[in-house]
């Protein structure tokens, strides 16, 4: 069994101005309100009528950052994970890190470079 693509993120440097341009382009209804001010768009009203979609996120990178746009995987162990993609030639950005409670990221670059993010709910 495969693991599913759970969640989609953009990050970049002017994050206020990137979640105007997809709200206008694509309709979709982005939150921040949120300490982070990190943009949740919600899979429930993002999705066509047979149900395809998922959530995802718009937010702002640190300081120096240029940002990413990136996709994350469900699994159940993202340690594991992390490992497992290093074996094979990939490379650990960080994690496993819990962002909020009942929620465990990490991210890692596949041997080409490209950010691919790992997500477990803990709760």
């Amino acid at each position: 069994m495969g693991a599913p693509v759970v969640h989609f993120e953009v990050i970049g440097r002017d994050d206020e101005m990137l979640r105007g341009f997809f709200s206008e382009l694509f309709g979709w209804r982005i939150d921040a309100d949120n300490p982070m001010r990190y943009g949740t768009i919600d899979r429930e009203g993002n999705t066509t009528a047979d149900g395809t979609g998922i959530g995802g996120g718009i937010g702002r990178g640190p300081e120096g950052y240029d940002g990413h746009v990136t996709f994350y995987v469900g699994v159940p162990d993202v340690d594991a994970a992390l490992a497992r993609a290093a074996e094979l030639g990939g490379t650990r950005m960080f994690g496993p890190d819990t962002v909020m409670e009942g929620v465990e990221i990490g991210m890692f670059s596949d041997p080409e470079g490209h950010p691919i993010g790992l997500f477990k709910l803990t709760g």
